[in-house]
């Protein structure tokens, strides 16, 4: 027989984060949430190492703030690259033609 994988949305998942930090028996939080305890261990391990960027969603990589700043740093500068490399090839065809 197949099992399902269950799958819990962003919200649910930062909710019990909370519920969890608040709490001290963690074993009877995950039941009641009806998680097993690793799993809930898991997220509190995943929000406190990537904060706000943690639980993205759909296979979406997990990102510090600092990595995704640098992620689209990175793509500017390809994008200048290209526009230097087609400028250059657009001045060596104008300059031959004259």
């Amino acid at each position: 027989m197949k099992k399902t994988r269950k799958k819990y949305n962003r919200v649910f998942k930062e909710r019990a984060v909370e519920l969890s930090e608040e709490r001290k028996n963690l074993s009877e939080l995950a039941r009641e949430l009806g998680i097993s305890p690793s799993q809930l261990y898991k997220w509190r391990k995943e929000a406190k190492e990537f904060g706000s960027g943690s639980f993205p969603g759909n296979g979406n990589l997990k990102q510090t703030p600092e990595q995704e700043r640098i992620l689209a740093l990175e793509n500017k500068l390809k994008d200048a690259e290209l526009e230097r490399d087609i400028l250059k090839k657009a001045i060596g065809i104008f300059s031959k033609s004259d």
